[in-house]
């Protein structure tokens, strides 16, 4: 569970709300972002070449705009993809609206997010009736901004944020960050949202620098079951409101600002994987001796997305050779013979083969909810570390009828 949020944690110059709109049968589905003043914007998208149309739209806005935003709508309960020109259209129905409830504003300074079932039509008019009054609840209080983080869920058991503080130029700034997402995780920047904003003063260009390189290893460091969204975004709002001076460049003033940055997402990220559908306990595959970084995240991502490793893991069976096994199938060239596997904090595995250990101590330390897997290939200096979770059962209960 995320940590208390509290008004003194929240950014300055922001706003939130959330309401049901009628696209689910009662929960919240519809929620707004708004800075009080035209924010510095940045934003990493799926990479998948089915891409929904908000994402399509945000894109646009963001190029429109000149990462110079004022907010973000987005809604649960249906994705908007693979819905053609209507998709497109509803899209820019709700920014529309949202551009002119906000006083007239150019539609391209809000972004546009959808989360949900793939290949629906979307009841945008449902969203256009609702904007008015989503508008006008808008408040800058720790209640809002929860209401906002459940409106987002769709498989989520719980809502996801975090927060963080720093000191820019002797000024407190503060980021807070919400996200949702359970399955269809495997982003490439899964179906997941993250919404950050922060009162920071940061130039576009710094910020989504800041944003790129902490999302590589971060939400692109997390998979849950292996699929990429079509709707993966994450957004990242700077109004400038706590009165520090502008960060322009990599100073101390960024890099402080990009750890406070990294803390929130990595907690975000983290939450999403704690929180994947049926999920027991969350997976840290950690890869040393790789011959790069780059081949060393790709033998971490094949073991945390092999069914068998995960199944195995359910069940808290040390069995090994099937991480090396994963191991040895994700394209990279290593000598088997010479790779250890530390599971649960127990050597399994020392030069390719069996390290003798007791089952019955390795089975009671991996049904702990947090288990580290180190596997060290001593074939270079590459280094990557990604999280993932179990399989069980309910994950095949939940996916086999989530249209349903």
């Amino acid at each position: 569970m995320p940590i208390r949020l509290t008004n003194s944690l929240l950014p300055r110059g922001f706003t939130f709300a959330a309401t049901h709109c009628g696209l689910k049968k009662t929960k919240l589905d519809l929620a707004i972002l708004v800075s009080e003043t035209p924010a510095s914007a940045a934003a990493v998208f799926t990479t998948n070449r089915v891409k929904a149309a908000p994402v399509i739209a945000s894109q646009l806005n963001l190029r429109k705009s000149k990462r110079r935003m004022r907010g973000v709508i987005v809604n649960s309960g249906n994705a908007n993809c693979c819905t053609g020109s209507e998709g497109l259209g509803a899209a820019a129905a709700t920014t529309l609206k949202v551009a002119r409830e906000l006083g007239r504003l150019d539609p391209s300074q809000i972004l546009v997010c959808s989360t949900g079932v793939i290949g629906v039509p979307l009841r945008w008019q449902k969203i256009v009736n609702a904007v008015p009054q989503l508008v006008r609840a808008r408040k800058s209080s720790a209640g809002a901004f929860e209401l906002f983080a459940r409106a987002i869920m769709t498989t989520d058991t719980h809502p996801k944020w975090a927060s963080a503080k720093c000191r820019v130029s002797g000024k407190q700034v503060r980021i807070a960050g919400c996200t949702k997402g359970a399955g269809m995780i495997h982003p490439n920047m899964a179906t997941m949202l993250a919404f950050i904003a922060t009162d920071a003063a940061i130039s576009p260009a710094m910020l989504a620098r800041a944003l790129r390189s902490t999302v590589a290893t971060t939400f692109n460091a997390i998979t849950v079951d292996g699929d990429t969204s079509t709707n993966d975004t994450v957004t990242l709002l700077a109004n400038g409101a706590s009165g520090a001076l502008a960060i322009t460049r990599e100073n101390d003033d960024w890099k402080k600002f990009r750890a406070a940055l990294e803390s929130v997402c990595k907690s975000l990220a983290l939450q999403i994987v704690a929180d994947g559908e049926g999920a027991q306990r969350v997976i840290e595959v950690e890869v040393r001796g790789a011959p790069s970084d780059r081949a060393a995240k790709q033998i971490a991502l094949t073991i945390a997305n092999s069914p068998l490793v995960k199944t195995a893991l359910a069940g808290a069976d040390p069995n090994w050779g099937r991480i090396l096994a994963a191991a040895g199938r994700a394209g990279v060239a290593f000598d088997f013979e010479r790779a250890d596997i530390t599971l649960a904090g127990l050597k399994v595995c020392r030069r390719g083969r069996e390290n003798p250990f007791d089952e019955r101590i390795a089975h009671r330390k991996m049904l702990a909810k947090y288990v580290p897997i180190v596997v060290d290939l001593r074939s270079g200096r590459g280094h990557a570390r990604v999280w993932t979770c179990d399989f069980t059962s309910e994950y095949i209960h939940i996916n086999a009828s989530y249209r349903t």
